[in-house]
């Protein structure tokens, strides 16, 4: 879709025409207008944007006034021109598709990890954290990279293991050892 330009400098210039919102309706003016006094950070930047983009501004000029990123300009006059008002809807900036840190293989060995002590690796608890599990695991290279223990729980739940915090059991000969530990912890 680009055209290339005159040579400027010994250099190929790239000469794409800009990129503006396409005209508005009525009802869509008032709604940006409107939108410039919103109290959402996210709604009065499109509006401001689109608005702009409208009075026949580009994009680095743009960009350049409000203090942001070309692209982020070229994002919401995109967005807009594909939806409408709905562009003003902020949507989630979760990644669309997201790629396994640890694959189904690895998994079954992390979880065939976590059913050991942590003693078994040197460790001087008895009880595994999920930060514990992802060092170990890392360590016996069970996995190439350090990963979060939140990744070490999803995938732990992706075999069927729900992670739970480690419950001390602790037993005494002491008949009296019930009454003695409810007041306690009671």
């Amino acid at each position: 879709m680009s055209k290339i330009g005159e040579r400027e400098c010994g250099t190929l210039v790239s000469m794409r025409p800009p990129i503006f919102v396409r005209p508005l309706s009525e009802e869509e003016r008032t709604a940006l207008e409107k939108g410039l006094h919103s109290t959402d950070a996210f709604v009065l930047r499109r509006c401001q944007i689109l608005l702009a983009s409208a009075r026949g501004e580009r994009a680095p000029r743009i960009a350049g006034y409000l203090g942001i990123d070309d692209q982020t300009v070229l994002d919401a006059l995109h967005a807009f021109n594909a939806t409408g008002l709905q562009a003003l809807v902020k949507g989630s900036s979760r990644p669309k598709r997201t790629r396994l840190a640890i694959g189904p293989e690895q998994a079954e060995r992390l979880r065939g990890l976590v059913h050991r002590s942590p003693r078994d690796f040197g460790k001087p608890t008895s009880v595994w954290t999920l930060d514990l599990v992802a060092e170990v695991s890392v360590a016996e290279g069970l996995i190439a990279t350090r990963v979060s223990g939140e990744t070490i729980r999803q995938t732990l739940l992706r075999r069927g293991v729900r992670w739970e915090r480690a419950k001390h059991w602790i037993t005494s000969p002491d008949l009296a050892y019930t009454r003695k530990k409810g007041s306690v912890t009671a």
